[in-house]
């Protein structure tokens, strides 16, 4: 799958485009998949790692002949992680490049920004890449989930908090969407472990300066932090934390389980605690890591990182949607195979989806990063 670049037309100059940059197959694909997301900006990193992994199961299920005799062709376009950019370009992936859906986009208000979208076009949204509540409920007809949602996994990491004996445990969020949404699942863990927070502060969603938030983290003697945030701001809240003096167990949840997360906090990952939706990525023991893996390393890559997981696995159900829809397949005749998905095995894991029900999978699970930068379970 080569990598070409085009700009955008110039009537899209206004919204500050930097251009359009596709991940593809040769230019006579026509299942063509439309993936807007924050490729520069703060969740760069994580966005970069989502694409890799499901760039690694189109282009394995592409050398195999395609889907129908069709290969996949995967559109990906930078948003700069901002709503109205995401909205502006998915419309010129939807009525000029023809995408049959959107795809592992990321950002809980990106995604909150494109539901009018998907219903005025009828193309639906596979794999968002947020674990955003209300993707969840109401059942929305044109999203389709595969990750869990963020409230599970923060309630799930404040209880083992709780579990292990933390008494003080402050919350910090991004003043957005995701960190409402997200909040409200650590609060639900606090009330379900009877505790309630030492400190919970919000921070600006763009450029946040944290050396006051940080002061007050140390001032408070918080025994562990929950900070919910992008891979950048997160990563610096962090940091901030601990030149202000504070030895608190940091906790942050699965929008930032990448290598490139690792990478950002540098001398200050070793001990961090990052919530995943997905099983060990080194776990052999499940059939889609083992798949993700020997194929990451039938193309010379050092194995695969949990945000690589999370595209690998929206790519699957995508692919396996496609061909549901038969030959020349149309963005509704997507969406109702999607639908009709249940107890479909992705590798030991199950998608189950109904009129009621476009959930995907509900797994979390707990990882702290060791010495070496990665992932342990």
């Amino acid at each position: 799958m080569k990598n070409t670049f085009t700009p955008w037309p110039k009537s899209l100059a206004t919204v500050g485009l930097v251009g359009l940059v596709l991940f593809t197959v040769p230019a006579w694909a026509q299942l063509r998949i439309g993936n807007p997301s924050g490729i520069t900006g703060s969740v760069a990193a994580g966005v970069k790692e989502n694409i890799d992994g499901a760039r690694l199961y189109f282009d394995a299920v592409n050398a195999r002949g395609g889907v129908n005799g069709q290969k996949i062709e995967l559109v990906s376009v930078d948003d700069q992680f901002d709503p109205k950019v995401t909205v502006e370009v998915s419309r010129q992936l939807i009525t000029q490049q023809k995408v049959l859906a959107l795809f592992l986009n990321r950002g809980t208000p990106h995604s909150q920004a494109l539901l009018p979208l998907l219903a005025e076009y009828k193309v639906p949204l596979v794999g968002p890449s947020t674990g955003a509540m209300v993707l969840h409920e109401p059942v929305n007809p044109w999203v389709f989930n595969v990750r869990a949602t963020y409230q599970r996994e923060a309630a799930k990491a404040i209880e083992h908090l709780a579990s292990i004996g933390m008494t003080r445990i402050a919350l910090l969020e991004t003043d957005d969407s995701f960190g409402a949404d997200s909040a409200a699942g650590a609060l639900k863990g606090f009330a379900t472990v009877k505790q309630t927070p030492v400190l919970q502060e919000k921070f600006p969603r763009d450029k946040p300066d944290f050396t006051e938030l940080a002061d007050r983290v140390a001032k408070s003697n918080a025994q562990a932090v929950m900070v919910i945030g992008s891979a950048g701001n997160a990563a610096n809240g962090m940091k901030a934390i601990r030149a202000a003096g504070s030895r608190a167990q940091l906790v942050t949840l699965s929008n930032n389980a990448s290598e490139g997360f690792i990478k950002l906090l540098g001398e200050h990952a070793r001990g961090v605690i990052v919530t995943q939706v997905f099983p060990n990525e080194r776990s052999v023991a499940y059939p889609l890591i083992k798949e993700a893996q020997n194929l990451a390393k039938a193309k010379g890559l050092d194995g695969v990182s949990p945000a690589m997981m999370e595209g690998f696995a929206a790519a699957k159900v995508v692919t396996e949607g496609l061909r549901r829809a038969g030959p020349n397949p149309t963005p509704v005749a997507l969406r109702d195979a999607l639908e009709g998905l249940r107890n479909h095995d992705i590798g030991g894991l199950q998608i189950n989806y109904s009129a009621t029900d476009h959930t995907g999978l509900d797994f979390s699970d707990l990882s702290i990063v060791n010495a070496a930068g990665k992932f342990m379970r």
